[in-house]
């Protein structure tokens, strides 16, 4: 093994940890966040307003937090980020234990920025890799969301009731796993490089190269893989206890969804080195228009598995196969702004899409099965938008060559 993969796979088990220690505050949130809200909020419609600002806080930190890592490189990037995440884990704590809905909504917006920072594990990855390891190292550390997979619904389940204020210690556990941040991240071992020359008068800037087809292409599907996955995933908790089951229940469903989003990840890279990234991607979209399918079909515990199974693996296929696609077309210098313009329109639509789901769920009318119906619904027009995109980036190579 050469001394470049040695590193490599070095990085890669050290971002597997903090995946798998630091991840599992994202699944907390995600299973916690719209119930507290529900409570705080002074109307359901704002129940997923907090997860909005959480990945409102990971769009803004994104392009700033890029820039910091290009100048004091990764390890320095990542332990702000969950520094910053643990002051925010602080504030979300009071929020709850004061019934303070504004507070709780500034705690989560500052969590959004550990979000930002998990996004770029997956650049990190490669940042240390020979070309032919780049896609196994992309899944191999997003797999290791497997372990937050199990331990942030079991988190959930062990601190929701535990004390008398509901989900007081599980916001509190959050604060903990945060501190384990810059422990893991001293142990990564990627050079910062040497800061670009200034560009002269009258360069060129990133805009030209944001508009090459294979890098608006993959910005497009992987902004739509991840929006439309967090647009159903943030509204299940809602549906489902609005449809009776108990929030036990519910971080069970939650968890097999997760661990759907990362166990085809110790694969998914030897797919797309066989058959490319544009088919993997493709392959992601139909799952997730399937996983729709499902969810229209019925409200019984099966449908509800059914769709979050699907949601995340077509999540998986269409995010990694789009980061590929992304980190292929770019090259080595310049790729820190790339890649925070890329997390910036992705974390944009995620906003938005998780804005839309409590008020698609809540506040259309007709109840929670209609809601249920609406939020799934709404993912057919983007999908045929990402598909018609990936359509005309495969039609232009096939003319090229």
């Amino acid at each position: 093994m050469t001394p470049e993969a040695r590193r490599t796979w070095r990085n890669v088990a050290v971002l597997v940890l903090a995946q798998s220690v630091l991840g599992a505050q994202m699944t907390i949130q995600f299973i916690a966040g719209g119930l507290v809200g529900q409570q705080l909020a002074w109307t359901p419609c704002l129940a997923t307003l907090p997860l909005s600002m959480m990945i409102l806080g990971s769009t803004l930190s994104a392009r700033p937090l890029a820039g910091f890592m290009a100048r004091h490189g990764r390890r320095a990037g990542f332990t702000l980020a969950s520094a910053v995440a643990g002051t925010g884990a602080v504030l979300a704590t009071l929020g709850v234990r004061y019934a303070n809905f504004g507070l709780f909504m500034a705690g989560t917006t500052l969590c959004g920025c550990y979000m930002a920072a998990q996004g770029f594990f997956r650049f990190a990855a490669t940042d240390t890799a020979p070309p032919e390891l780049e896609p196994k190292a992309i899944s191999l550390v997003l797999a290791g969301g497997l372990v937050s997979a199990l331990t942030g619904p079991a988190i959930v389940a062990a601190t929701g009731s535990l004390m008398a204020t509901p989900f007081l210690a599980t916001y509190a556990t959050v604060i903990g796993l945060n501190l384990a941040g810059p422990l893991i991240f001293s142990f990564l071992d990627i050079p910062r490089r040497p800061p670009p020359p200034p560009r002269p008068a009258g360069a060129p800037s990133a805009t030209p190269l944001i508009r090459q087809p294979q890098i608006v292409v993959a910005i497009i599907c992987g902004m739509v893989s991840y929006a439309l996955m967090n647009l159903v995933m943030t509204s299940t908790p809602l549906a489902m206890v609005g449809c009776g089951f108990s929030p036990d229940i519910v971080a069970g469903v939650v968890s097999s969804h997760v661990l759907a989003m990362y166990v085809p990840s110790f694969f998914t890279g030897h797919l797309i080195a066989r058959f490319g990234a544009p088919r993997i991607v493709a392959m992601g979209l139909v799952i997730l228009a399937a996983a729709g399918a499902v969810a229209l079909s019925g409200i019984t515990l099966g449908n509800f598995f059914g769709t979050l199974v699907l949601l995340g693996l077509g999540w998986n296929f269409g995010y990694i196969g789009a980061t590929a696609m992304l980190t292929r077309a770019q090259g080595r210098e310049g790729r820190e702004r790339i890649q925070g313009i890329n997390d910036s329109f992705v974390f944009g639509g995620v906003f938005f899409a998780s804005l839309g789901s409590g008020g698609l769920l809540n506040c259309t009318g007709g109840g929670t099965v209609a809601g249920w119906n609406a939020v799934n619904l709404a993912m057919v027009p983007f999908l045929l938008l990402a598909g018609a995109a990936l359509v005309w980036l495969m039609q232009r190579r096939r003319q090229a060559a």
